[in-house]
């Protein structure tokens, strides 16, 4: 309508004043436990845990490029505040099925040119996503006949809330992050289909990755990515392997919310983790171990051997190979230093904790081992 004064409409979307109008405060969140703990009864530590588990799933959202307060997203606090409210308990899984309709989208855009890669590089962060500015909108006319691009592709998922603003580069341009757990589950869930795409597969790899849990045994998973996973990779894959797509597929795989906050690049005192799994405090009456995964990758060059001499060597060979038992000689100091500073963060009687070292072999195989306090590392 030519007419009428809309079409002057100013665009506040991004000014910071308006940065958590759409979502809830961590102050806000606490009052609210605070009554739910007082009403049902339970101790104050049951509220400090509802209030850190709702922290690493739901919160991390900014909405202005300016730096704010982080938000929390209201769809999913609701829906844990409810179940915790008329349970007295918190809810089994963390992700509500109103987002399922996300899962969907970012299927489409896992099927765009650089649509998977973006998705990726996303999960690992390295290098964070960025852009100049973001795309100004994502109607139907853009869904159908805009150029889908790098633009586009990050563009939409900032606006299906699943990445968020993280500051800006040192040039000045924006960055994005995933912002919390539920909507990493979602990237998470989206590659392990792509990789994994018979339902049969998944669920042998779920299996095992259960089993794992259990006992801390790697290897039949270490034997299920070497016969099946890293069978999706081809030799252009080669060219770009590297540490973070080896984390990147055993976490697509090990990605479980029911009874881990689980992470990558967890940080630890400026340090980094590739991978740590923390049992939810309300899980923890369950025989589960909580784990450190430190991940190594070695180039077939790096060890002077094709793939089908890879193939050929049994696990000690691959073990008694110098490059490798280098790697896993730097996994372990990482890893010990890893345990230190998780230990004096959670306390040392609190957690039941493995500390695994992975270290694979082109994409031909994958060799792994225990790492204990006394600098004993053994298979198991």
């Amino acid at each position: 309508d030519i007419t009428s004064a809309y079409n002057v409409a100013e665009d506040i979307y991004l000014e910071p004043e308006f940065n958590d109008l759409c979502g809830f405060l961590k102050s806000e969140i606490r009052a609210v436990v605070t009554q739910i703990v007082e009403e049902c009864k339970l101790s104050p530590q049951k509220g400090e845990d509802a209030l850190a588990l709702m922290q690493a799933f739901y919160d991390g959202y900014s909405f202005s490029e300016q730096e704010n307060e982080l938000i929390y997203n209201p769809t999913l606090v609701l829906y844990f505040i409810k179940r915790f409210q008329r349970q007295c308990q918190f809810p089994r899984q963390m992700l509500d099925n109103n987002l399922a309709i996300d899962r969907r989208k970012l299927s489409y855009l896992s099927g765009l040119p650089n649509g998977e890669s973006i998705i990726s590089q996303a999960l690992n962060e390295t290098p964070p996503l960025n852009l100049k500015r973001l795309a100004k909108s994502e109607g139907v006319d853009e869904m159908l006949n805009a150029a889908k691009g790098k633009t586009f592709i990050i563009s939409l998922l900032y606006y299906l809330g699943i990445l968020s603003f993280n500051g800006k580069t040192e040039f000045g341009k924006l960055r994005f992050k995933i912002p919390n757990l539920v909507a990493r589950q979602l990237y998470v869930e989206q590659l392990f289909e792509l990789f994994l795409p018979q339902e049969s597969e998944r669920s042998q790899a779920q299996l095992l990755a259960e089993d794992f849990y259990q006992t801390g045994d790697l290897q039949p998973l270490c034997d299920f990515m070497e016969q099946r996973y890293f069978r999706v990779f081809d030799n252009r894959d080669y060219t770009s392997a590297n540490e973070l797509v080896i984390k990147t597929a055993f976490l697509t795989v090990l990605f479980d919310d029911v009874f881990y906050v689980m992470d990558s690049e967890f940080p630890l005192e400026r340090r980094y983790a590739d991978l740590t799994m923390i049992m939810r405090p309300d899980q923890r009456k369950y025989p589960l171990y909580d784990f450190i995964l430190e991940f190594k990758y070695l180039k077939l060059s790096e060890v002077g051997l094709n793939g089908a001499e890879v193939r050929e060597k049994s696990i000690e060979e691959l073990m008694a190979l110098s490059a490798v038992e280098d790697k896993l000689a730097e996994s372990e100091k990482q890893l010990l230093d890893y345990q230190t500073r998780l230990e004096s963060k959670y306390g040392d009687s609190l957690l039941r904790l493995q500390l695994i070292s992975v270290v694979a072999v082109g994409f031909e195989r994958v060799v792994w081992q225990k790492v204990y306090l006394n600098h004993d590392l053994n298979i198991e």
